[in-house]
């Protein structure tokens, strides 16, 4: 009789200590989600700031086509991306092409007096900032949940649940590089 309590009580402990971690899992995978979220936010902000400063650089270096396509088929790329590996590729693009923008911007004084420009130019400062934030946050909720999916005993239940690691937003080689502007 004994023996059994013994077992029992076991047997309970597991089972508590099993869907203890199943939740504690789960939180973690809607947390890191939920950052995922705002980085979304944030970059479909980015895309919707894009046509309104293409259109008033376009009156400006109307000879500068080939850099506003850029910029136009970055966020087009971005629109069209359907995971958030293919969100976040696109979102090396787009910050390269803007910088190319604005760098272009700096053979046109009457552009960069322009008001319009200046506050498109702040609002996607202010949303790059906004990114950055958004994404460290969301790389601080990958590490957490892919520690709990990877630990002992932890990752016992995240092998039973099929829970699986998640990626980090990284930034691509070629997006470390200062561009290069050419006129």
């Amino acid at each position: 009789m004994v023996v059994g309590i013994v077992i029992g009580v076991i047997v309970l402990i597991i089972v508590i200590w099993f869907f203890a971690t199943y939740n504690k899992l789960v939180s973690l995978r809607n947390r890191k989600d939920d950052q995922w979220s705002q980085i979304e936010v944030q970059l479909k902000r980015r895309a919707d700031l894009i046509p309104n400063l293409v259109e008033t650089v376009k009156g400006y270096a109307k000879h500068e086509n080939e850099t506003l396509e850029e910029v136009i088929s970055a966020r087009n790329t971005y629109l069209s991306a359907t995971t958030p590996e293919d969100e976040m590729k696109a979102n090396g693009a787009i910050s390269e092409a803007l910088s190319k923008l604005f760098a272009l911007s700096e053979n046109y004084p009457d552009l960069k007096a322009n008001q319009n420009f200046l506050s498109l130019q702040n609002d996607l400062r202010d949303t790059e900032d906004k990114i950055s934030y958004a994404r460290q946050f969301y790389n601080d909720s990958v590490l957490t949940y892919n520690n709990k999916v990877e630990m002992v005993p932890s990752n016992i239940v995240a092998g039973i649940a099929k829970f699986k690691k998640a990626t980090f937003f990284e930034v691509e080689e070629k997006d470390k590089e200062v561009p290069k502007v050419s006129f």
